[in-house]
């Protein structure tokens, strides 16, 4: 039976660990900032302890924060673990996290997640590469997850979702863009239903998640294009559109928050 360990117990770390639980797999999960109290999966005060006996590790604790966790979970992981780092990153950082997991004797998964986990749960695809993608692949197979792995070192898997988000993140700003405009000379319904036509079946319930999410993710978003133009940059290509889907993301960002 595979031991699973979640870091990080927000919205996608909570669902991947119920899903996993669900599955038959063992859980024990670890944010000391959240708790979630579910059945069937036991949450730790100490890293350490949710690393104990755990034969594949989820990192879902964001960016920005996923060197440092690493650096505090690494002596902890035994030979032969899988240490799966499923946040959006640059392929830099992802390289530089393998390295630190590897000389461990452990090994590493660069997990690019390639839709938002609440949309499917353990059904949301994962683009896979490094060391230990075919491992993560195999676990995660009985539960039903949608693995493609990629025969190449971890950074590889983080460099595709960037492109992919430079395509999402400019889509979500067209529509962003239209739709302020259109709601300024009053034109909302007719041109939402012009863009819902041009998107074929689900037109609008794809306008909705493009503007809904963005203004509910809007400031992890903006780090995401950040690191999406530093990839164009690198790639020595345009980064027009990617720069203009962060300042929208970033106006979203800054808005004031109206209480519920």
């Amino acid at each position: 039976m595979t031991v699973c360990a979640v870091i990080g117990l927000g919205e996608a770390g909570r669902l991947y660990a119920g899903g996993l639980r669900d599955a038959g797999f063992t859980v024990r999960g670890y944010d000391p900032f959240t708790r979630i109290d579910e059945p069937g999966i036991t949450q730790y005060d100490v890293l350490a302890e949710a690393l104990d006996r755990a034969t594949m590790v989820l990192s879902l604790v964001g960016a920005r924060a996923a060197a440092e966790v690493l650096e505090q979970a690494a002596p902890r992981l035994r030979p032969g673990t899988v240490y799966a780092d499923l946040n959006t990153a640059a392929p830099g950082l992802k390289r530089s996290l393998e390295e630190r997991v590897v000389a461990g004797g452990s090994l590493f998964a660069d997990v690019a997640v390639l839709a938002p986990v609440p949309r499917a749960g353990l059904r949301t695809p994962l683009l896979v590469s490094g060391t230990g993608a075919p491992h993560v692949a195999r676990a995660l197979e009985p539960a039903g997850v949608p693995v493609e792995t990629i025969d190449a070192p971890a950074g590889a898997a983080a460099a595709r979702k960037l492109l992919r988000s430079v395509f999402m993140k400019g889509l979500a700003g067209v529509v962003l863009e239209t739709l302020n405009a259109a709601e300024t000379d009053g034109s909302t319904a007719w041109i939402t239903a012009q863009m819902a036509a041009e998107f074929g079946d689900g037109g609008e319930a794809l306008i909705s998640r493009l503007a809904e999410g963005s203004r509910a993710h809007a400031g992890r978003r903006v780090h995401e294009m950040s690191d999406a133009i530093d990839h164009l940059d690198a790639l020595g290509q345009p980064s027009w559109v990617a720069q203009a889907s962060r300042q929208w993301l970033q106006r979203l960002a800054d808005e004031p928050r109206t209480a519920s």
